[in-house]
C-alpha cells in the first residue's frame, strides 16, 4: 500500500487569533487604567463641587462683612406727607421736621390766539433758558404755528424748552413749556425779522402769556427755609434725600433716619443658607453607605475631612457671641439665623456685628483665611487637589494612547509570526505533495 502525506494547510483563522491574543494581553492593563481614569474622574467631580460650593460660601461671607463694615440707614416718613425721603452714605441717625411750603413748577407761556394753520413772519426766534444756554431756531417763510413748533422742538432737542401748538375755542395757541422747573430754568423769548414774529416772545412788544409761572420750592427744615429751582433736595437733611411731591404751607412732618440692619440681616439668611449647603456636600461627598458597602467619591479623603472639622470649629471658637447675634448650630450641625435675636443684642451693642461679622471680626476673619487657604487661585488645596487630578487623568488618557501603539505592535508581530509560520506549512505541504506523488510512481 503507497504512503501518503496530508497536504491541506494549517486551517488557522489569523486575525481572529491575533485579535484574540491582543485582546488578552491588553485587557489587564485597560482595565486598570479605566478603573483609575473612572475613580480620578468621580474625585475631580466632586471635588468641582465642593470648591464651588465653597466659593459660595465665600461670596456669602464677603457680602456679610461688606454690609457689617458700613453702617446703613433707613428714613421713615408719615404717609401723606407730600414728600419722601431717602437716605445716602452720608446719613446720620436724628429727627427733623420737614415743612413743604411750595413746589417747584415749571413756566409755560402761550401765544394769542391765531386762526388755525395761519403763516407768521419769518426770521430768528432765540430762546434762552437755565444758566447761559439758548438756541437759536430759523422759521422761514410761510411758517404756522405747527411749523414754529417742529422746528424748536428740532432746535431743542428736548433741551430747554418743549413747544406745542394746542387748539382752543378761540383758535390756536402756540405754547412754549420750559423743561427745568423754577426760576432759574424760566425762558427768555426774543425775536429778529418780520415784526410778526415779535409775537411770539416775551420781553418788550413781545405778547407771549405766562400760563404757568416758573416757581421755585420752599422747604423748611427744624425753621430752617430753603428755595431751590427742583422738587428734589439732596443737602438739606444731612444724608436724605427729599422728593416733593405735594405742598402743604404751615404744616410739618417728621422725618426718622435710623440704623437699618435688613441688608445685614438678609446677608446673614443667605449666609447660614451657603454654610449648610456646604456642610451637606461635605458630609455627603465622603459618605460610606454601611448597608449597601457604597463608597462615596471621596470617602476617608482627609481634605475633605478636614475642611468638615475646621467650618465646625470656626462656629465652636465663637458658639457665644454667635448665638448673642442669633447664629446657632443644632445637634447635626444645621445653622440657623434668628433676626429677632440679632434685633437685641444690635439695640444692646451696636458694634456687635462688626466685632463679630466685619473685615477684622473674630469669626468672619479666620473664616476668611480658612476659605483663602483652600480657594486661591494659585495655592489653595482646592485649586491644588484639581490640577493634580486633571494631570493624572491626563497621564491616564496618555497611558491608554501608549496601549493603543503597544498592541498595535503586538497585533503586526502576532500576524506576522503567524503568516510565516503558515507559509512554513504550506511549503512543507507542497513538499508532502511531491513525495507523495513520488512514492505513488515508483510504487507503479
Amino acid at each position: 500500500m503507497a504512503t501518503s502525506i496530508s497536504a491541506t494547510g494549517s486551517g488557522l483563522d489569523i486575525p481572529t487569533l491575533v485579535s484574540q491574543l491582543v485582546t488578552a494581553a491588553r485587557t489587564p492593563t485597560e482595565t486598570r487604567i479605566n478603573t483609575a481614569g473612572t475613580t480620578a474622574t468621580a474625585k475631580l467631580s466632586a471635588i468641582s463641587q465642593v470648591k464651588n460650593v465653597m466659593t459660595t460660601l465665600q461670596t456669602a461671607l464677603n457680602s456679610v462683612i461688606s454690609s457689617a463694615d458700613s453702617t446703613a440707614y433707613k428714613a421713615t416718613v408719615a404717609s401723606g406727607a407730600g414728600f419722601t425721603a431717602t437716605t445716602t452714605s452720608s446719613a446720620v441717625a436724628g429727627s427733623y421736621s420737614v415743612e413743604v411750603a411750595r413746589l417747584a413748577t415749571a413756566q409755560k407761556l402761550s401765544s394769542a390766539a391765531y386762526e388755525a394753520d395761519a403763516t407768521i413772519g419769518s426770521g430768528t426766534l432765540s430762546i434762552a433758558y437755565g444758566e447761559d444756554n439758548s438756541i437759536d431756531v430759523e422759521i422761514g417763510e410761510d411758517a404756522t404755528l405747527a411749523d414754529i413748533a417742529a422746528a424748536v422742538n428740532k432746535a431743542a432737542g428736548g433741551k430747554g424748552v418743549v413747544a406745542s401748538v394746542v387748539t382752543a375755542d378761540d383758535g390756536q395757541h402756540l405754547m412754549f413749556s420750559a423743561v427745568g422747573l423754577g426760576t432759574e430754568n424760566a425762558l427768555t423769548i426774543t425775536a429778529s425779522g418780520d415784526d410778526a414774529l415779535q409775537a411770539l416772545t416775551n420781553g418788550d412788544g413781545g405778547s407771549l402769556t405766562e400760563t404757568v409761572a416758573a416757581t421755585d420750592a420752599l422747604v423748611r427744615v427744624d425753621g430752617f427755609e430753603r428755595t431751590v429751582s427742583s422738587n428734589t433736595i439732596a443737602d438739606l437733611v444731612p444724608g436724605v434725600v427729599l422728593n416733593l411731591t405735594q405742598a402743604e404751607a404751615g404744616k410739618t412732618y417728621t422725618v426718622g433716619v435710623a440704623t437699618d440692619t435688613s441688608t445685614l440681616k438678609a446677608n446673614l439668611t443667605a449666609y447660614a443658607s451657603a454654610y449648610n449647603a456646604a456642610n451637606t456636600l461635605l458630609k455627603s461627598s465622603s459618605a460610606y453607605d454601611a448597608t449597601t458597602q457604597t463608597a462615596s467619591a471621596l470617602t476617608g479623603d482627609s481634605l475633605i475631612r478636614g475642611l468638615q472639622q475646621q467650618l465646625r470649629s470656626q462656629v465652636s471658637a465663637n458658639i457665644g457671641d454667635l448665638k448673642t447675634l442669633g447664629i446657632t448650630l443644632d445637634k447635626d450641625g444645621v445653622m440657623s439665623f434668628s433676626s429677632t435675636d440679632f434685633d437685641t443684642a444690635i439695640a444692646a451693642d451696636p458694634d456687635a456685628a462688626a466685632a463679630m461679622f466685619g473685615k477684622n471680626g473674630s469669626y468672619s476673619a479666620s473664616l476668611t483665611s480658612l476659605l483663602d487657604s483652600n480657594l486661591n487661585s494659585t495655592s489653595g488645596t482646592l485649586v491644588q487637589r484639581t490640577t493634580s487630578l486633571n494631570k493624572q487623568i491626563a497621564d491616564l488618557e496618555q497611558q491608554l494612547d501608549d496601549l493603543d501603539t503597544r498592541m498595535t505592535k503586538l497585533s503586526d508581530l502576532y500576524t506576522a509570526q503567524f503568516t510565516a509560520m503558515e507559509t512554513m506549512i504550506v511549503q512543507l505541504q507542497s513538499s508532502a505533495s511531491s513525495l507523495n506523488s513520488l512514492l505513488s510512481s515508483s510504487s507503479d
